[in-house]
């Protein structure tokens, strides 16, 4: 167990990161690309500028994680370790990750890129998508009640396929919701 450690600058592609768990760490300017973090857990641990692009997270765990400014470019969060995920993403690039099938309730996702990100059948019911960008993400048979898409640009999300109920969309958004039907919003 790895307890209230701070790493600042390591390359954990080059020089592993040792296994096991971390809780209350701190990771800074840190590289993760391409690196096998399988079977790691990190609890209650925040992760700023750090590049997990490609990496291999499968069940890992992330309980109470908190990803500032990082680049999470093509992760498979559905491999994960899926018991007490729970993450919140503040300015991360999360382009061309899965989420597929997951159940993340509650989930805040703050002035991120998630371009053609895949929600498809997730749980994301009263989670947060402040000042986002869902060009081409995936929305389909997903739970999306009460989520708040007020301020979230480029979504296209079918009411007919996904659960939408109490969820909060701003009236410059609404295009994203009809988009199926071939209409033209003035």
């Amino acid at each position: 167990m790895f307890y209230s450690q701070t790493y600042s600058g390591i390359n954990f592609t080059e020089n592993p990161l040792p296994f096991g768990d971390y809780e209350s760490c701190e990771f800074e300017n840190c590289s993760f690309e391409n690196a096998d973090l399988s079977a790691y857990n990190f609890i209650d641990s925040k992760f700023i500028n750090c590049n997990f692009s490609l990496c291999n997270i499968k069940d890992t765990g992330f309980r109470d994680v908190e990803f500032q400014k990082c680049k999470l470019l093509g992760l498979h969060f559905e491999t994960c370790n899926k018991l007490l995920l729970i993450v919140k993403f503040t300015s991360c690039l999360l382009n061309l990750s899965s989420f597929y099938q997951l159940k993340i309730k509650k989930t805040e996702f703050y002035d991120c890129q998630l371009h053609d990100v895949d929600f498809a059948e997730s749980d994301l019911s009263s989670s947060k998508f402040i000042n986002c960008d869902l060009k081409s993400a995936i929305f389909e048979n997903t739970n999306l009640n009460g989520v708040d898409f007020r301020t979230a640009i480029n979504y296209t999300i079918d009411p007919e396929q996904n659960r939408i109920t109490k969820a909060r969309f701003s009236i410059e958004g609404i295009a994203g919701l009809l988009g199926k039907y071939n209409i033209n919003i003035e």
